[in-house]
């Protein structure tokens, strides 16, 4: 259709004149955060160069705690105000975003400061902020903190958190982040502390979750002449000695390997060594912790001296080629974390498991992977004997002869003992009885072993030896020559 007259094209011109006029009025709209922003920082905040620095999800509290340190010292005031954006948990934007003068998220404005609950060990808690702005006075400099946590919910932007400076001289924002890093680095909450990393909900965020570990005395770890010795030696011993190693150049990274049936021991031997090395900090992986394997490493890394504990490492470390068992690239994550550790790290890799058969004998292709491989067996009689002593500490009995248990715990484990005598306990309880009676032992192995033998295998009862091959037992696959033989004669 013809327009002879150019109304059509006179129409849009007028309307795109309008336009231009309604956003140019729209720039001069202003709230009074960002009037204050200007005051502060002494010049168009949209103007002002801006230096931003990403951490893992996990640091939030240590960026926290590095905030109220940097911000409040030396010299430094900040006042802390919250942002009012519309949909900001669900947004993905950068300060610079905010200070645009067509920013298409609308005019932002104070409002409250957002935080989130970090639990710490104990009943500690530390309130983290999730948005907030710092207006900081350093000296003659003023900045502007735009904090950003890392998401709670599944918003598309990562699972990082963000700090953004704001200053006229961009050399003082740098020389505050880099504050913040080092800060962050020097108070880190982890340090020293048992804890456990898993990936969370939807992936988007790797939980830290904190452990109180028990007290384990030495005389609480029953295990054949000489092991328990080996391992101290190569676990404790080795970082007392650390200095001395370092100066004669041997690397502090190493390995240990602790196998056996169920029940016999190897995560109390864990939480006794970790009892007596204080001071380090231990990091568990089990389950789905397993999926964070180079977190894990970074952890270890900056938190050294560090012992890390993998159980059921055979679960991600079965050998490569084995029938239906495809190459895992959890094991190589492994193998890649015990190798890229310096030589000076002071890391302890401890691996347990119940299928040493099954292993890939590259764990032990070199040093610094794994050096000790140890034998945790069922106990023999004079093994059994010192668990029913250990076990019945505290316990109030009449007439039993504990010496007549030793053989008919015959191929029990140190759990399905401890289990026993609990449950002799309870009977007694329930029967109002003062004491636990030789009835009582009895009645409770009876219930141990009602649901046939696979009840008896749960609770460590006949869970045998290493898994029999048509050469015998079948022990780790090109493991090294250390191992620790620790089954005792009968």
């Amino acid at each position: 259709m013809k327009d002879p007259d150019g109304a059509t094209k006179e129409f849009a011109s007028s309307f795109k004149r309008f336009i231009d006029a309604m956003n140019a009025e729209a720039a001069k709209e202003t709230s009074p955060l960002l009037e204050r922003l200007r005051a502060h920082l002494g010049g168009d905040p949209g103007r002002m160069p801006i230096v931003s620095e990403d951490y893992d999800n996990y640091e939030h509290p240590n960026v926290q705690v590095a905030l109220d340190k940097v911000l409040y010292s030396e010299g430094r005031t900040a006042d802390l105000v919250g942002i009012s954006v519309p949909n900001k948990r669900w947004q993905q934007f950068a300060f610079s975003d905010l200070l645009a003068p067509s920013n298409p998220y609308g005019r932002i404005s104070e409002g409250p400061v957002d935080y989130v609950n970090f639990h710490l060990e104990g009943e500690r808690t530390l309130a983290c902020v999730q948005y907030g702005l710092f207006f900081v006075t350093a000296g003659s400099d003023r900045l502007a903190v735009f904090v950003v946590g890392p998401p709670t919910l599944e918003m598309g932007r990562g699972n990082r958190m963000r700090v953004e400076v704001a200053c006229s001289r961009r050399e003082a924002a740098l020389a505050l982040l880099k504050d913040l890093t080092a800060a962050a680095k020097d108070l880190n909450v982890y340090r020293g502390k048992a804890i456990s990393l898993a990936p969370g909900q939807y992936g988007v965020q790797s939980l830290v979750k904190f452990h109180r570990l028990p007290t384990i005395a030495r005389d609480e770890i029953v295990l054949p002449d000489g092991v328990l010795e080996r391992i101290e030696q190569h676990a404790i011993r080795f970082s007392d000695h650390a200095a001395a190693l370092l100066a004669a150049k041997r690397s502090l990274k190493r390995g240990i390997l602790l196998y056996g049936p169920p029940g016999t021991g190897k995560t109390l031997t864990v939480m006794y060594l970790a009892s007596q090395m204080t001071g380090r900090t231990l990091i568990i992986t089990t389950g789905l912790g397993m999926g964070a394997l180079g977190t894990i490493g970074q952890f270890a890394r900056v938190l050294a001296p560090a012992t890390v504990v993998v159980e059921d490492v055979d679960l991600i470390a079965q050998e490569r080629g084995m029938p239906g068992m495809p190459s895992q690239p959890l094991l190589f994550e492994l193998l890649n974390q015990l190798d890229g550790l310096a030589d000076d790290a002071d890391v302890l890799f401890i691996l347990t498991t119940n299928r040493p058969d099954i292993l890939e004998p590259a764990l032990a292709a070199r040093p610094g992977r794994v050096d000790l491989v140890a034998e945790l067996p069922l106990p023999n009689a004079a093994g059994r004997a010192k668990l029913l002593s250990l076990y019945a500490r505290g316990l109030k009995h009449e007439g039993v002869d504990f010496a007549r248990y030793v053989e008919k715990t015959d191929g029990a484990s140190p759990a399905y003992i401890k289990e026993l005598l609990r449950k002799s306990a309870l009977l007694a309880a329930i029967e109002g009885a003062k004491a636990v009676t030789t009835a009582h032992l009895d009645a409770a192995m009876e219930e141990l072993a009602a649901g046939g033998e696979l009840a008896k295998r749960i609770v460590g009862f006949g869970t045998g030896g290493l898994p029999l091959g048509p050469m015998g037992p079948m022990r780790p696959a090109g493991f090294p020559t250390v191992e620790v033989r620790s089954r005792t004669p009968q």
